[in-house]
């Protein structure tokens, strides 16, 4: 089981947590064509490698923060704040 290191309480197994999906994605504006929507809502990346992700410890804290992942080898290379820019 994977191992994530929550920002607010620790090392918890992964279980606890809820996997929000990419980090750092911007809504397009309201007046946006129907191209612009479906690539927002239905077309994401699927790197092998480096991915943000956002997470929620739902069984825990509550709190949701970005993590930094290795979607190869699960390695979990950085975890911040939501409010926080991307560590590149």
């Amino acid at each position: 089981m994977m191992q994530i290191p929550c920002i607010y309480c620790g090392p918890r197994d992964e279980s606890e947590f809820v996997c929000g999906g990419t980090a750092h994605l911007t809504r397009p504006p309201l007046e946006s064509d129907d191209r612009q929507w479906a690539e927002y809502l239905f077309f994401r990346e699927n790197p092998k490698g480096a991915h943000l992700e956002r997470w929620r410890h739902a069984y825990g804290c509550g709190q949701w923060f970005n993590l930094e992942r290795d979607t190869v080898t699960h390695e979990i290379r950085a975890v911040y704040p939501i409010t926080q820019a991307a560590p590149r």
